[in-house]
């Protein structure tokens, strides 16, 4: 802690360790409280649940582990036959299956909540179906087509310009709620230090445009409804991009 201090000087000084080690940490703290050091305050410890494997509790010293290198070289293994299989592009298809099988290992590992325990399970890892990282993905890059294939230049349009009666369904209005509370989730998800937040959040996010984007027709004839419709679209797909980046994950434009 004292190496910590003097070497960067930190505002805050996170230890990401096991919920185990909670007594370890609270002694560590009171003892540089009792030792005079103000900035006792700025360490914190971050506590995570028990990953166990399905025939009981991972242990190094018994060799019982999995590694992350062999769990992300199966998941782009298994997630380069999914999309060879939908067909993607040749020309990007190694990328794709990296982007979106890296994604989907680290997004099930924050979907859940930091200080639960859980099984590890190859098949609940590599799960492609429902709330999971390549969904958000996909939801992603159909947006990021629908604006590509619009002939809009999104970023030139101010949100005076745009007709916000054409977003008066159900759909684009519960679209635009769940877009504008997003900056709540990242205050709560940094507050409490819970990426669960963030992936709930852009779950929420993702099935609002697809139901907006199955409920509408966006590349419409008339060109100020077309705007309106396009922008939104824009806001959904820039907004899943920031939470896929505070998690770590790349936001393909094409899938």
């Amino acid at each position: 802690a004292l190496y910590r201090k003097k070497t960067y000087d930190f505002a805050k000084s996170i230890y990401v360790v096991a919920s185990q080690q909670n007594l370890h940490f609270q002694q560590l703290f009171h003892v540089l409280q009792k030792m005079g050091y103000e900035w006792y305050k700025d360490c914190v410890h971050i506590p995570f649940g028990l990953v166990s494997l399905e025939d009981g509790t991972m242990s190094t010293r018994e060799g019982k582990v999995v590694f992350l290198e062999d769990v992300l070289k199966r998941a782009i293994e298994k997630t380069y036959a999914i999309v060879k299989e939908k067909g993607v592009n040749e020309e990007i298809i190694d990328e794709t299956a990296k982007t979106v099988g890296i994604g989907a290992v680290i997004f099930q590992e924050l979907s859940a909540g930091r200080i639960k325990d859980y099984t590890f399970n190859w098949d609940k890892v590599l799960n492609f179906d429902g709330e999971t990282g390549p969904y958000v993905q996909y939801t992603h890059a159909r947006a990021a087509s629908v604006v590509r294939n619009s002939g809009l230049e999104t970023g030139k349009i101010s949100v005076e310009e745009l007709n916000m009666d054409y977003l008066s369904s159900e759909s684009a209005y519960e679209l635009i709620k769940l877009i504008y509370r997003f900056p709540e989730a990242v205050i709560e998800a940094g507050e409490k230090y819970e990426p669960s937040v963030i992936t709930r959040s852009i779950v929420d996010i993702a099935q609002g445009f697809n139901k907006f984007y199955h409920d509408e027709h966006i590349l419409v004839e008339n060109e100020e409804e077309k705007k309106a419709k396009v922008m939104l679209t824009y806001a959904a797909q820039q907004t899943i991009a920031n939470g896929l980046g505070l998690l770590g994950i790349k936001a393909p434009e094409r899938m």
